[in-house]
């Protein structure tokens, strides 16, 4: 699938440890080859994986969405268009990379396969995933679904994404990632590039919940051209053992914009490393990176944004609110703000720290107790509102984040 020089620089990158996050040793965790079996509906879905993947938003039913895509480990996969739906392009990556030779040039152009040891180690073993592409003009309104589950024990789930929306397009994508509760320390490598190409618009929702002993690795990177968005919603809810993700957009045409909003609920000893980069490379770009951070038990939480100013005439604003919930947990915000054109624009906001005793009290002079009162703070402060989303698109990512929270407290 790919040429022997970018093998070459896979291999060169093996030992190369992340920027950020905690350091793993890849060799004590299993690839399995992939057979490529594939699931003909939803309808096979067995109860349990039915409940898993519904914990993270995903319609098991698939009345509401224009297309399916959901994978087990690396093995068995399902992908399905809503029949009606044109324009619109649901495969495995695999079969894309085979069907469109032009399909080829996405293949590691956004996220460059030497970043570290992980995108290293994704390449240069056995690997699945998606590849949505929504065509030139076409209006995808009812979401594109997808669903990534890892059930066996100290193995790695491999997978590389691409997602393209064509000039002129739109499309809504719900996608989320989860594991049984009991799963024994596993690795999920996920590798995903979108494009989005001119006065396109693109937005990208995920909610992952894994298991206590699961470590998450994504290498993710978006270009957006001229007039194009991007909107990104990141939740992740559950504890796990560690995650580290940094996804990094490129604004590469006058007027593309993007705006990164994440929300962590960490609980147990979990330790997130979570954030965003935006580059504003041509005038009139714009953006946000806005992350929301609630620590409880020992959970640490590291909150990360990064504005780079190319261009004049652009703008972009970092914003960080972090709510602590017991004496062991840890918030920090670190905000990176560049500016290497005259006439760029950024700022940034930072505020971390507890319940305030007035609201408790307030909340409990109306009834309710220090519980109920905390709850509602609690999912008060993870609501996510984000601007020009479809209501309906909307509903479901707050369903989610209710969900997970109301699991968690």
């Amino acid at each position: 699938m790919t040429s022997e020089k970018v093998k070459k620089r896979a291999e060169e990158a093996l030992k190369k440890e992340a920027a950020f996050g905690e350091d793993l040793n890849l060799e004590s965790y299993a690839y399995a080859e992939s057979d490529m079996r594939q699931i003909e509906s939803l309808e096979e879905l067995d109860t349990s994986d039915r409940s898993i993947a519904s914990e993270v938003g995903f319609d098991v039913s698939g009345k509401k969405t224009s297309g399916s895509f959901i994978q087990f480990d690396n093995e068995s996969f399902l992908a399905d268009i809503m029949m009606q739906q044109e324009g619109l392009e649901v495969i495995p990556i695999r079969e894309a990379l085979e069907k469109h030779d032009w399909a080829k040039k996405y293949l590691w152009k956004a996220v460059p396969v030497d970043v570290d040891k992980y995108t290293a180690t994704s390449e240069l073993n056995p690997y699945n995933g998606y590849f949505i592409r929504a065509m030139a003009g076409a209006n995808i309104q009812m979401p594109v679904q997808t669903c990534l589950i890892m059930k066996k024990n100290r193995s790695v789930q491999n997978v590389h994404n691409i997602i393209v929306a064509e000039e002129g397009s739109e499309l809504h994508i719900i996608t989320g990632c989860a594991t049984p509760s009991d799963l024994e320390r596993s690795l999920h490598l996920g590798i995903s590039e979108f494009y989005v190409q001119e006065n396109a618009r693109l937005s990208f929702t995920m909610v992952h919940k894994w298991s206590e002993q699961t470590d998450v690795r994504p290498r993710s990177a978006i270009h957006v051209d001229a007039g194009g968005v991007f909107l990104s919603t990141y939740a992740v809810l559950s504890p796990l053992k560690s995650i580290q993700t940094f996804p990094k957009v490129r604004l590469r045409g006058v007027g593309a914009k993007a705006d990164l909003y994440s929300v962590v609920y960490g609980s147990k000893d979990s330790y997130y490393d979570i954030g965003g980069s935006l580059s504003l490379e041509a005038e009139k770009t714009n953006g946000k990176v806005i992350s929301r951070s609630i620590a409880t038990d020992s959970a640490e939480i590291v909150a990360r944004g990064d504005l780079i100013g190319l261009s004049p005439k652009t703008r972009a604003r970092l914003e960080c609110d972090g709510l602590l919930l017991s004496d062991e947990g840890a918030i920090r915000a670190v905000p990176m703000l560049n500016a290497r054109a005259e006439g760029t624009e950024l700022s940034h906001e930072a505020t971390v720290g507890k319940v305030g005793a007035e609201q408790l009290t307030y909340l409990m002079s109306r009834g309710l107790d220090e519980e109920e009162a905390t709850s509602l703070i609690v999912n008060g402060f993870v609501k996510l509102e984000v601007p020009d989303l479809p209501p309906d698109l909307q509903r479901s990512i707050d369903n989610a984040i209710k969900m997970a929270v109301e699991a968690g407290l």
